[in-house]
Formats: C-alpha cells, structure tokens, sequence
C-alpha cells in the first residue's frame, strides 16, 4: 500500500479505525505524508525501541528522535507517530503527534518530574479488587489523575465472585459511589464472566487504559475483554492480596468488539502531579459546600462560617472524605510549589548562562578595539 492510495482513502476505511484513527488524527498527520512518513500508533516501549502499529502491519522503530529532556515529552504507549516508510533500514519515529489526553503520575524521585503512563485515552478503567479491604483513599486517588488526564473515569469492582452475599456487595458498591461522584461503578467476575457485557459495552469505542494495583486482577480483566490469553496471569498473595507483576510494559491492544485498550503494569505509588482540577473533580459536593463558606479563602479548619464543616457536623459529609480532600490537596499544592521551585531555578540558569555569553561577547569586542 503506497502514500498515495493512502491519501486517497477515505478515513472510515483507514487501516487503523480500529486503533482510534479519525479525521482529527488525519489533519494533524497531513503534513508528514507529504514528507512520506507513514502514520502509527505506538503499542509498546521498551527501551530506546517501540512497536508500532502502521497501515503496512506492526513495526519496530528506534526512538532516537523523540527523546527530549523533558520526561512528560518521551514517547509513550497510546501516543500517535509519524514513522519511516517501508523499507527504511533502520526504521525511526520521526515525531509525535500533539496528545489529546494524557495519564500522569509524579514519579518516585525526588526531582518532581512527572510520569506519562498512557497517551491519548478516553476511558480510565480503575481496577479494586474486592478479595482485600478496599482502600477508598486510594481509589480516590486514581480518580483524581483520571479526571485530570482528560479521560473519563470508571471503577471496576474486580472479583466479585468472591462477595457471593448481594447485599454487602451493595454496600460496597455504595461506598465506592459516594467516593467517586459521577463515575460509573461496575461489579465483575472476569472468572464466571459476571458484568462484562456492561464493561465491553463502555469500552467498545475508544481509548481506555487498565490501572490499579498489582493483584487487582488487571491482566485475567484484559484477557476477558480480549477474548484470549494475550497477558500472563498470576495468583494473588493469600496474605495481603497483592499481585507479582505479571504486566511489566504497557501494551495497547484492539478488543474485538471495537475500541482499544492499554493495559498497564501494577502501581503501588500513584503520586499526584499538577491535579489540582482532578482532585477538585473527586471532592465535587466539598468544593460545592466550600462556595458557602463566608470567606473565599476558606481552609475548612476553624473559619467561623465554614460550610463544609458543619456539613461535617451535621453527618452529611463524612469526615473520611474531607480528611482523604485536605490530604490530597496539601500533596499536590507541595508538588506544585516544588515543580515552580524547579522552573524558577532553570530559567535562573539560563539568564546566567545567557549573561555570560553576553558578558563574553562584550570582552571579546573591547578586545577587538
């Protein structure tokens, strides 16, 4: 298949609909196929390398070219490409295109540095296990890089064979609602198969990439929603529920009833990074409350006049909740401040280096004279 039977195809009938190709994507790749690039989606990084899925099949391209300074700029599973044509020897990604979404975590060092886990996402699928206690600051947490990556957020309840009484099953689902305003909360049982048909239906259009802990049954949910085995399962610990890993890269793969999913290895840090909104979307009835609260500033502690405290007191806002809010917000605004922090110093640096360079050219002319 060559560029120009490409080009002149129409978008509906592009070889790479099933990955998420659209018109959106074909306008901003235009330019490159007049340099007779080929476009892709990257399935999995790993190591300097990535495989790509292209119109001509999936290829292994050296990402030499895309990789800047900046972490929140390297190429990522999710991401759209412009790549060599067919042929080339080695093969590179040229580029990438602009993301529509991006799922980001704060990395574990001490740089205050962002981590891109997934590009380009739609959906963000929450994975809890129902085999250990549930954890509702956690999931709080995930929701709240969910809401600020741009994606739509959902929380699977995963194992839910292993909560055979209904009714605590509903009060477990009730706790996870009242934690996570507006998502859509579901109950499965990849294992008996139990409320896949709803997950397969929300996920069947777009993007949607698999996150949790290890253990929370992550990789046993993709291969249902596959229809194979195509990610390798491992039981969970008896003693704290927790998995081993079996997912070490982020993989993109095209579900059979349409859509696209990434699947991602287990995390046990989800830090925030820059997600002030995101939290704000998690705590909604909090930050309703906080518009009645006489001072606009209002830190919810002892400010006379406080809303969201005598909704505390009254028993309509649980005071587990604005515990999980105060925590989350104090997080992010300290990696905020530190990012700043981190900027202020850089550019300190440039205008340093810049007044050398100035300074150097300034002798160099006087020597001149």
């Amino acid at each position: 298949m060559n560029l120009s039977s490409l080009s002149a195809s129409s978008v509906s009938s592009h070889p790479l609909v099933p990955y998420g190709w659209d018109e959106g994507w074909e306008a901003e790749f235009a330019s490159y196929a007049e340099q007779g690039l080929l476009p892709g989606r990257v399935v999995r990084v790993d190591r300097g390398q990535c495989d790509v899925v292209t119109p001509v099949g999936t290829v292994r391209a050296d990402t030499e070219f895309v990789v800047p300074r900046d972490p929140m700029k390297v190429v990522c599973t999710g991401d759209w490409v412009a790549v060599d044509p067919e042929g080339s020897d080695p093969l590179y990604v040229r580029t990438l295109l602009p993301r529509r979404t991006a799922f980001v975590r704060s990395t574990s060092s001490k740089r205050s540095e962002g981590q891109i886990l997934a590009a380009n996402v739609d959906h963000a699928v929450v994975a809890v296990s129902l085999a250990v206690e549930l954890d509702l600051g956690r999931i709080e947490r995930f929701l709240a890089l969910a809401w600020e990556s741009g994606a739509q957020p959902v929380v699977v309840l995963t194992k839910a064979d292993l909560v055979p009484d209904p009714v605590t099953l509903a009060h477990l689902v009730q706790d996870v609602e009242t934690s996570a305003p507006g998502v859509p909360v579901l109950t499965v049982s990849a294992a008996a198969g139990d409320g896949l048909d709803v997950l397969v239906a929300l996920v069947c259009s777009g993007t949607s990439v698999l996150l949790g802990q290890s253990g929370a049954g992550k990789s046993t949910l993709a291969n249902a929603l596959v229809g194979e085995d195509v990610m390798d399962v491992r039981a969970a610990r008896d003693v704290d529920g927790k998995g081993r890993h079996t997912t070490t890269t982020r993989n993109l793969l095209a579900l059979p009833g349409g859509g696209v999913l990434i699947d991602t290895p287990g995390l046990r840090g989800v830090g925030l990074f820059d997600a002030g909104t995101g939290v704000g979307q998690v705590f909604s009835e909090i930050e309703e409350l906080a518009e009645e609260c006489r001072f606009s500033d209002c830190e919810h502690e002892s400010e006379p006049g406080c809303a969201v405290r005598l909704a505390v007191e009254t028993g309509e806002l649980p005071v587990r909740r604005l515990e999980s809010y105060r925590k989350l917000m104090r997080e992010n605004q300290w990696i905020v401040a530190k990012t700043d922090a981190r900027l202020r110093s850089e550019i300190k640096k440039d205008w340093k280096k810049r007044g050398a360079e100035g300074k150097a050219a300034m002798e160099a002319k006087r020597g001149r004279w």
